[in-house]
């Protein structure tokens, strides 16, 4: 099959296009042909040797997320039969053309939904959707924070919230990215100003969930910005893992601050967010009610201009690399 694998840690430059045995599946695992593969944080940082793969995924091929057909079933399946379109979260591995996991930590595509729309779902939907209702417990008729909205979480979590009937208010860094995440249902859109915007946000509401994606100086204007027993879910570092926050603030108000990951988790508790997801977001998917944000489509030899791009931090969605 062919791969992108990380010859050594450095930037874009270091993804190379190679040949590698396909792997097999063992005992209640599937194989999958992989059509379609997403970009994500994750990916760079692992190309950088930054974030190294789990132990059970393959050290050098990065990718998160997939959509394919399965190939090739290990004893003992039931959920799934060969030719079946599924897509799915793996610790990595889907820069390439086959890839093996468990057959409950996949979900079948719903009709009409092509490889590459469907393959830019599964990391920003799951993890918006664990996040702020799994964890957070956002219900209907709160108003919800996110930030980042034109990334790719971002962009998922508007979507999922105008589900749920939530108010969204979003930041971004430039105007043009709100302006898209209106049509997508954000309520309110608020440029954030050298990282500040705690005051232009209240004066939408104030927040009971927010969706932290930038991390850095973001998390004390969540405390200033939140209100009496909000909940402040961690997910993303993008301006650094490190800032002075206001404690008091948090014993103020009686915030829950609190963070998550889905790569690093045990596989029972990933076959439990796959679970969850199957249940609650693809029905969605299949009605039309959300939808994956695409920024662009490039092939898997393009994979290093694929993350020079989201490097740049131009795009608005997911950028898809066609396997």
């Amino acid at each position: 099959m062919r791969a992108i694998v990380i010859s050594k840690p450095g930037g874009p430059d270091v993804l190379t296009l190679v040949d590698r045995p396909a792997p097999e599946p063992g005992r209640g695992e599937v194989r999958v042909r992989v059509r379609a593969t997403a970009i994500n944080r994750a990916d760079l940082l692992q190309r950088m040797g930054a974030y190294p793969a789990p132990a059970d995924s393959p050290p050098d091929i990065p990718g998160l997320e997939f959509a394919g057909e399965v190939d090739a079933l290990g004893d003992g399946v039931q959920r799934l039969a060969v030719g079946d379109r599924v897509f799915g979260l793996v610790g990595g591995g889907a820069y390439a053309e086959q890839l093996v996991t468990h057959e409950r930590a996949v979900a079948k595509i719903p009709d009409g939904l092509s490889f590459e729309h469907a393959a830019a779902v599964p990391e920003a939907f799951i993890t918006a959707h664990d996040a702020m209702v799994g964890q957070a417990g956002l219900r209907g008729g709160e108003t919800l924070l996110v930030h980042a909205v034109g990334s790719g979480v971002g962009t998922a979590a508007v979507q999922l919230g105008r589900a749920l009937g939530v108010f969204v208010i979003g930041t971004a860094r430039t105007a043009d990215k709100l302006a898209r995440a209106k049509a997508l249902g954000m309520n309110a859109g608020v440029v954030a100003d050298q990282g500040r915007f705690a005051d232009a946000v209240r004066a939408h509401g104030e927040p009971n969930v927010v969706l932290e994606l930038i991390g850095g100086p973001y998390l004390d204007e969540d405390i200033r910005a939140v209100g009496v027993l909000g909940r402040i879910v961690l997910v993303g570092l993008l301006a650094g893992g490190r800032n002075e926050i206001d404690l008091a603030g948090i014993l103020r108000k009686r915030l829950r601050v609190f963070g998550t990951m889905l790569r690093s988790r045990p596989l029972e508790e990933k076959l439990a967010a796959m679970r969850t997801f199957e249940a609650q977001v693809v029905p969605l998917l299949a009605r039309g009610l959300i939808a994956p944000v695409i920024d662009t489509v490039m092939d898997l030899d393009a994979a290093a201009a694929a993350h020079t791009r989201m490097a740049s931090n131009a795009g608005f969605g997911k950028i898809v690399l066609r396997v």
